[in-house]
C-alpha cells in the first residue's frame, strides 16, 4: 500500500517544491519510491503553472536536489482524499487547509516542522522576499523535518509489508 505525502506552502514555488525535492531524494535513497507518493501544492493560485523560484532551484541544486520539474499548482478538493499526510509550511497555510478540508480528513493536516529533530521552530519561514541565504535556511529546516517524515513512512511501509 502506498503512502502519499503532499507538501503545501502559499504559492508552490519556494518552500513546498523544495520540500518535495528533498523528500523525493530521501525516499529514493531509502529505496521507498515504489511505496511513497510525493507532490507539492499551494494554498493560493498566484503562480499556477510556473516553475519554482530560480533562487529555490539554485539553492536546491547546490545541495544535490532536483526541483526543476515541479510545476506550481493549487490544492484541489481531491487532495484531501488522496493524500495520507498534508504538510503545511506555516500556520497561515495550515489554517487555509483546515478551512477547505472535509472533517473526516482533518487528521491528515499537520505542520511539517512537527517532524523536525534538530530545529525547534514551528514553521518554515517564507524566503520569497529575502535574499538567497533564506533559501539555504529553508533547506536546513526541510532536510531536518523530511528526515522525520521519512522515518514515519518507513514504519508504515514496514508495517504493510509485514501484514
Amino acid at each position: 500500500m502506498m503512502t502519499k505525502v503532499l507538501f503545501v506552502c502559499m504559492g508552490n514555488i519556494c518552500r513546498s517544491p523544495s520540500a518535495e525535492g528533498v523528500f523525493r531524494h530521501l525516499i529514493n535513497d531509502a529505496g521507498l519510491s515504489e511505496v511513497v507518493g510525493i507532490d507539492s501544492a499551494g494554498t493560493h493560485s498566484f503562480h499556477v503553472g510556473e516553475a519554482p523560484d530560480p533562487r529555490a532551484i539554485a539553492a536546491a541544486r547546490k545541495r544535490g536536489y532536483e526541483i526543476t520539474r515541479a510545476e506550481a499548482r493549487q490544492v484541489e478538493p481531491e487532495d484531501f482524499l488522496e493524500y495520507d499526510l498534508i504538510l503545511a509550511m506555516d500556520w497561515e497555510n495550515l489554517s487555509a487547509l483546515q478551512q477547505q478540508c472535509p472533517k473526516p480528513h482533518q487528521h491528515k493536516l499537520m505542520l511539517l516542522m512537527r517532524f523536525a529533530n534538530e530545529f525547534e521552530e514551528a514553521t518554515v519561514p517564507d524566503p520569497y522576499y529575502g535574499g538567497p541565504e533564506g533559501f539555504g535556511k529553508v533547506l536546513d529546516y526541510l532536510e531536518d523535518a523530511c528526515q522525520g517524515v521519512l522515518e514515519l513512512v518507513r514504519k508504515r511501509a514496514t508495517q504493510y509489508q509485514a501484514a
